[in-house]
């Protein structure tokens, strides 16, 4: 019997990842290719979709040759991406305007008018509340200064749909995906007409709703002859980035839950039933019938990346050899940066804040202080971040003791230990952590390779390092963590002066 393989796609922030993998969970090939984000205006972060498409073009063909697989060897595909962005296509099937990604601001003052005007009842219905993020406010900003790109949509998709959709031609998304856009009845399980009222839409343009692992479609003999991947191969639906790596990293009972240090980092923790309070994202999870409760921090690769840039480039190294020095530099430099703090709101914040106007600062400076302590105090402000979200989550009744780890920040065995002791919980390296690999999984179970999601996880998800807290450097970080709040609260009035100042 000729060996099946599993195809996951990823969309994340900075580029797409096309991964292959066996019924064992073994990764048979994996290619990703960069993604251009656009910020014609400040505040404003789009992608153009056709990128993804081209993306996934050249991906799928390096996996397969990577693994020496046969396009005819993969049984299914299914993919993944972030939340919130998304994408308008007209009657002929055109995509109107780049999409909107989910760190983009320009809807802030919409967000917080339907904060006014509906909170309360936008809580009760979506158990969020609005900002930013979210779709219903960047779609009454689209209302407002390009209304007529909202008069030619026929078709609503979010980022991972559209993708798929140039694989299948059809068109539909997954409760997830749906609760992302702020337009869903998360009681009813159904697109919420009061939600579309609010802002003026026509809820014809929201696309049906189907199960994470239904196949959806099969791929087209022209989708193809363009990607590399056999005609007729089914395609399951998928879902949002942070369900699958939840899940993907073995994550799947309630109280699991996962770190991830990307783009942004989160903190997840699966949950019987979405939460009463908003300061915390509330999801339907993969795994049917739970939820699961998110918090993040707008800046991390991101932060990270910029200090790279501006303190590590030139001298003839790469990026990666940057990165690699800076780890190095980090590792030697004592917890808590002898004093120097960080707050990573480069692009504003999130949880527990949910204020786009704040800013980033290093805090405590000396002349003791050189490049390294810099590092250090990047890699613990985020941390400490992530306590903020911690903490969030334990006020809903969320208790964890350890959480896998995710992200390309978790390849650092530093930052890793560093987030176990600031956090005060265990934290789990699994083999593979990509979102591609959570996706492969579900396309697996999609076409019954495994009988369930859990199962699926538990069969092949593998643990590679355990970082416990240290107690000593946890009661330090404590203390840290208080002046961080401290001085975060008190630097709130001078970000909003300075924000004013700049026009924002």
């Amino acid at each position: 019997m000729t060996q099946q393989y599993f195809v996951g796609i990823d969309i994340g922030a900075g580029s797409l990842t096309t991964m292959v993998i066996d019924s064992h969970g073994t990764v048979a090939g994996s290619a990703s290719a960069e993604l251009t984000t656009r910020n014609p205006h400040p505040g404003w972060s789009e992608q153009n979709p056709q990128d993804w498409w081209t993306a996934l073009c050249s991906t799928a063909k390096q996996a397969l040759a990577q693994g020496n697989i046969r396009a005819d060897q993969i049984a299914s595909v299914a993919l993944s991406a972030g939340a919130h962005t998304p994408v308008l296509v007209d009657a002929q099937g055109e995509v109107i305007r780049p999409a909107i990604l989910w760190s983009d601001t320009r809807s802030r003052k919409e967000a917080a008018e339907l904060t006014q005007q509906y909170g309360d009842e936008i809580f009760d219905i979506a158990r969020n509340k609005p900002a930013p993020t979210w779709t219903q406010p960047q779609l009454l900003w689209l209302a407002r200064h390009e209304p007529d790109a909202l008069a030619r949509t026929r078709r609503l998709y979010v980022a991972k749909d559209w993708l798929r959709a140039q694989l299948t031609g059809t068109w539909e998304t997954d409760h997830t995906e749906a609760a992302g856009t702020l337009l869903y009845d998360t009681r009813r399980l159904e697109w919420s007409v009061r939600l579309c009222e609010m802002i003026g839409l026509d809820e014809t343009i929201l696309p049906p709703l189907v199960a994470v692992t239904d196949v959806v479609g099969r791929i087209t003999p022209e989708a193809a002859r363009a990607c590399g991947l056999a005609a007729g191969t089914p395609v399951v639906c998928g879902t949002s980035d942070t369900s699958i790596e939840t899940f993907g990293a073995g994550a799947v009972a309630p109280g699991t839950g996962a770190v991830k240090l990307a783009t942004a980092a989160t903190l997840t923790v699966v949950s019987e039933a979405p939460g009463d309070r908003p300061s915390v994202i509330h999801y339907p999870f993969c795994v049917p019938g739970d939820w699961y409760a998110i918090g993040a921090t707008n800046s991390c690769a991101s932060a990270h990346r910029w200090l790279r840039d501006t303190f590590f480039s030139g001298n003839g190294m790469s990026g990666a050899e940057a990165f690699a020095v800076m780890d190095q530099e980090a590792a030697g430099v004592p917890a808590g940066a002898d004093g120097l703090l960080f707050h990573p709101y480069l692009q504003g914040e999130r949880t527990p804040y949910w204020d786009p106007l704040l800013r980033g600062d290093f805090l405590g400076i000396t002349f003791a202080h050189e490049r390294q302590h810099f590092v250090r105090a990047l890699y613990e402000g985020i941390a400490f971040s992530l306590r903020d979200v911690l903490l969030a989550l334990a006020e809903q009744g969320h208790v964890m003791e350890e959480a896998r780890i995710i992200g390309g920040g978790s390849r650092s065995a530093t930052w890793r230990q560093i987030v176990a002791d600031v956090l005060g919980i265990s934290i789990v390296v699994p083999r593979t952590t990509d979102a591609s690999f959570g996706a492969a999984l579900i396309a697996a179970v999609g076409v019954g390779a495994f009988p369930d999601l859990p199962t699926a996880a538990a069969q092949t998800v593998s643990i590679v390092a355990r970082h416990e807290p240290d107690a000593e450097r946890h009661r330090h970080y404590q203390e840290l963590h208080a002046i961080y709040r401290d001085a975060a609260r008190a630097l709130f009035t001078v970000n909003h002066r300075l924000s004013a100042l700049a026009g924002e």
